[in-house]
């Protein structure tokens, strides 16, 4: 399980690094800046959760993370062509989604295992895990960040987060299956909001002066 975990965040970081990356190219950023700001979105969150969780930084001791992470910018960098295709890139949409999930769960359990602010941290540690490093993309490039486009993001992994953060607590014995579980929850809300182009309904945002 932990294998195939890790092959997943491979294949996520990367779809991470690529969604960050062409979340900007319209901004005319250079390849420095690329680089940048491909790596934030990918590592940023784990490594925000990890510093508050005062623990060794998850890329310390395996930065292949990071390598991929600037491995994938660069490829983005130089075939922006082919990534802002429709269809690629929806499907990049859909990875990054199913890796917001994976990280999500990955966060909130690893805040549980430390007995870290029980329960709520854990749920807060999960959806920063998870997003983290988009906001700080989105901040650092002077974009709307996710929690301010309506877009259907963050709620699904907290909605997610929250559900794990249960099972933990009052169904420990199945805690592999409730991680299965509430993962394919996120990325099915996630994909489905791709899917449909599904946004925050309007009762729930306020309205602009």
């Amino acid at each position: 399980m932990e294998e195939i975990n890790f092959w997943i965040g491979i294949i996520a970081t990367m779809a991470f690094a690529v969604t960050g990356v062409l979340a900007i190219a319209d901004r005319g950023v250079d390849l420095f800046g690329v680089l940048v700001l491909g790596l934030i979105t990918a590592i940023g969150g784990g490594t925000i959760r990890d510093i508050i969780l005062e623990a060794p930084i998850f890329w310390s001791d395996n930065q292949i993370y990071v390598w991929l992470a600037l491995g994938a910018s660069v490829i983005v960098f130089f075939a922006e062509s082919f990534f802002t295709q429709p269809q690629i890139y929806r499907w990049m949409l859909y990875i990054d989604g199913f890796g917001a999930a994976l990280f999500a769960i990955q966060g909130a359990d690893k805040a549980w295992g430390m007995n870290f602010g029980l329960p709520v941290a854990p749920v807060i540690l999960g959806v920063v895990t998870a997003i983290g490093g988009g906001l700080l993309r989105d901040v650092l490039a002077g974009r709307k960040t996710l929690i301010m486009s309506h877009e259907l993001y963050a709620i699904p992994v907290t909605l997610g987060c929250v559900a794990y953060v249960l099972v933990l607590n009052f169904l420990p014995q199945y805690v592999v299956e409730g991680s299965v579980i509430c993962m394919l929850g996120i990325f099915g809300l996630r994909a489905a909001a791709i899917y449909w182009d599904l946004r925050v309904p309007k009762m729930f945002i306020t309205k602009t002066r």
